[in-house]
């Protein structure tokens, strides 16, 4: 199966459905309820898989929610084997995903610019409000 085929794409969404149900069944306190699985990359030989976790809240939540996960990796991946119809299981990895974070911590940033400058565009005089004079030579 090579790695951008339609059916590596199919297959990386079923088993992102798939762990994001087990994780959110987890009955670890450490982790959060607000986890989402971002992202799943399985090779095309199906034996090891990157899966990115997002966790909505602090640095520290993150932390440990990464550090449940991964306690419970046996029982996250014999699970899928029970979910999904796969021919092998594959080994996961759990990557921590900061994007979301990051495109929150972006977006704040581009509203305090927007609101500093927009003080300053009120001060300055507007095109429309000078008056306009033709030289008449």
């Amino acid at each position: 199966m090579k790695k951008n085929s339609v059916k590596n794409h199919r297959l990386n969404a079923q088993v992102q459905r798939d762990l994001s149900e087990i994780i959110r069944s987890l009955s670890d306190p450490g982790v959060s309820p607000m986890t989402t699985v971002t992202r799943v990359e399985i090779t095309p030989d199906l034996k090891f898989g990157k899966v990115y976790i997002s966790v909505i809240g602090s640095e520290e939540d993150l932390d440990e929610t990464m550090a449940g996960i991964k306690r419970a990796a046996g029982y996250i991946r014999r699970e899928l084997a029970h979910t999904a119809n796969l021919r092998i299981t594959p080994e996961l990895t759990f990557v921590p995903d900061r994007s979301i974070a990051e495109g929150i911590r972006m977006a704040a940033r581009i509203d305090a610019v927007l609101a500093e400058d927009a003080p300053a565009e009120e001060d300055a005089p507007q095109e429309a409000d000078k008056p306009e004079t033709e030289d008449a030579e």
